[in-house]
């Protein structure tokens, strides 16, 4: 008889494969999201702390601004010190420090199975902070991704958990870091989803979303209530201008995010030529940053404030103009040099000053208008994220009437990086170290074609009564012009008895032992089967699983009823069906029209007709 699977059970198919075992999960997640809310906040506190101490010389952990110091040209040494001290900590510590946070949690999800080591979640915070004390232009944000990602992991380590599980909860406490630093528990959910997850089931999306939930519920008791940045009302409705300038902004958001990711990895790739140490490169970032500083104070630190003043809409030119020039050369050089810091918060800031000058030639559509919307855009385009970028944005803000501007200034600027750019900032990283990643999300057409669809019914199948003496004539040459390899064994009712394989036949025939004995008793009993209503996705893990690669399909149900064979071939007919579906190109409705005036001229005017004429 066929082996009674899970597939018995087809009538309990539903959209989902989402367990019960989500619930754990979530309740682990939601406190991962706690604590995130507290790690965020010990780290803006550490940022706090060490700005304090190399810029003004006091212990305080107050969030400030380097600009105000009055060190003169000692300002210079300070980002070199602190990059020297990341990079003895790098070397010495953990590689994994550097950079802006986000591609080395993509990295230890794809590579490491989502484990990270401990001391990664103690050197990463502590480098990050040192890096924007001592005058980084980075954000707090990468740093706090991958800690929260880093605390996630390591209780996931705790427990008796499978490798996507670790990664949910991995990532789960880099959406609650981020839900706490920025005020933005649902744009932290689809960060997670479009760069972390690499998925959009509900077996990942509930506990990381619980987590964003109880980080983004924490911070209003330990760091406030947002927005984070609040801006002058806009209007509702912009008008036909109003959105032709989203769409200048967009395309422009996405050519400044093209020469960003573009100036980040050359800045790498001349580091690179260098004959010194990786560990001393951070040192020469942190003098680009000294010397920026210098000509532009607001170039240091993380910003806040300047970007709290560009969507006020009250900066002077000089200011956008130092933020785009200054602000970005040091921010590329500096990360290129494989420093500690996060990429979010200069590209609000750049992305602010973009529409700082685009303010002078677009619509006005009130104070801070194209500043945020090209924020907006800047982080859709950069990061391929455009969702992300729009939902950030308005938690920012809490401006909902820019929900249609900056969903079509991110869609533009999305749409032009992604034609533009073979791989965003973010995975640009984890490319150069061997590794490729697929951005795009849809359904596996596997999942929605079921056996039925795909199967042969045209197969030679053997009675179970059938004796040794009659094989001969049975196994004929035109079933082995088929292609069959497999043949089902069935009883009277078309029931399948068993499997035998064409190799096992032959051997039968050559053999003359025992010839009254029934096929049935010779055949394998235990097959592995398909059932006609279950999906293709089964039938391909349970090859995997097995080995077999050709498998008898029965009706779904006890009946076991034999009604074709489904093999590796048909299912790679499958996926080419679905490749057709995508290239194929052809035009379904025409237009017909009554009569064609254009045929009728030529008649009228033809040489044939007016000699027709003529003769009459």
């Amino acid at each position: 008889m066929y082996t009674k699977t899970k597939a018995d059970t087809l009538q309990t198919l539903g959209d989902f494969t989402t367990t019960r075992r989500v619930v754990w999960l979530a309740l682990l997640a939601a406190g991962i999201g706690l604590a995130s809310a507290f790690i965020a906040l010990a780290l803006l506190r550490l940022i706090g702390l060490f700005t304090n101490l190399f810029f003004f010389g006091r212990w305080s952990t107050a969030m400030v601004s380097p600009a105000g110091n009055r060190l003169g040209l000692w300002e210079v040494l300070v980002p070199v010190g602190g990059a020297l001290i990341i990079g003895v900590m790098a070397r010495y510590g953990s590689e994994r420090i550097r950079g802006h946070g986000i591609p080395e949690a993509i990295e230890a999800i794809l590579i490491n199975g989502s484990r990270v080591e401990p001391k990664v979640a103690i050197l990463k915070p502590l480098s990050s902070a040192i890096s924007i004390g001592s005058g980084g232009p980075f954000g707090a944000e990468g740093p706090i991704i991958m800690t929260g990602g880093a605390f996630g992991s390591m209780i996931a380590q705790l427990f008796h958990l499978s490798s996507t599980e670790r990664k949910t909860l991995l990532v789960a406490g880099a959406a609650g870091g981020m839900s706490a630093t920025f005020a933005s528990p649902v744009a932290a959910v689809l960060l997670a989803v479009e760069l972390l997850l690499f998925e959009w089931k509900p077996r990942s999306l509930i506990p990381v979303a619980l987590a964003s939930v109880a980080a983004g519920a924490a911070r209003r008791y330990i760091l406030g209530l947002g927005p984070l940045f609040p801006v002058p009302p806009h209007p509702v409705f912009i008008g036909p201008e109003g959105l032709l300038g989203c769409v200048v902004a967009g395309v422009l958001a996405g050519a400044l995010s093209a020469l960003l990711t573009a100036a980040v990895y050359g800045a790498e790739d001349l580091f690179r030529l260098l004959p010194i140490h990786w560990m001393w490169w951070p040192a020469l970032g942190g003098m680009a940053i000294g010397l920026g500083g210098l000509i532009f104070p607001q170039a240091l630190g993380v910003g806040y404030d300047t970007i709290g003043a560009l969507l006020q809409g009250d900066v002077p030119r000089k200011l956008i103009v130092g933020i785009l020039l200054v602000k970005s050369v040091i921010w590329a050089v500096s990360l290129g040099s494989g420093t500690s810091g996060g990429v979010l918060a200069p590209l609000l800031m750049m992305g602010g000053a973009l529409g700082g000058l685009e303010a002078g030639f677009l619509p006005h559509e009130g104070a801070g208008f194209w500043p945020l919307v090209s924020m907006g855009a800047i982080l859709g385009g950069t990061m391929r994220s455009p969702f992300t970028g729009v939902i950030f944005a308005l938690e920012l803000t809490h401006d909902v009437n820019m929900l249609v501007p900056l969903l079509l200034a991110v869609t533009i600027a999305h749409g032009f990086t992604v034609l533009t750019l073979r791989r965003s900032i973010l995975t640009e990283k984890v490319a150069r170290r061997g590794y490729h990643l697929s951005r795009e999300y849809a359904v596996d057409p596997l999942e929605i074609l079921m056996v039925r669809e795909v199967m042969r019914s045209n197969i030679v199948a053997l009675p179970a009564k059938t004796t040794r003496a009659e094989l001969a004539s049975a196994l004929k040459p035109d079933h082995e012009r088929r292609g069959q390899f497999l043949y089902p064994v069935v009883d009277g009712d078309h029931t399948l008895a068993g499997v035998i394989t064409r190799t096992r036949l032959e051997e039968l025939v050559e053999d003359g032992a025992s010839p009254e004995r029934p096929l049935g008793e010779m055949a394998n009993r235990n097959p592995q089967v398909a059932y006609a209503g279950e999906p293709l996705r089964a039938v391909v893990y349970r090859m995997a699983e097995t080995g077999f690669t050709r498998m008898p399909v029965v009706e779904s149900g006890e009946s076991g009823t034999l009604v074709g064979m489904v093999s590796l071939n048909d299912l790679l007919r499958a996926r080419t069906r679905s490749l057709e579906e995508e290239r194929r190109r052809e035009r379904v409705l025409r237009i017909h029209l009554p009569f064609r005036i254009g045929r009728e001229k030529r008649e009228v005017g033809s040489p044939k007709r007016k000699g027709a004429k003529a003769s009459e």
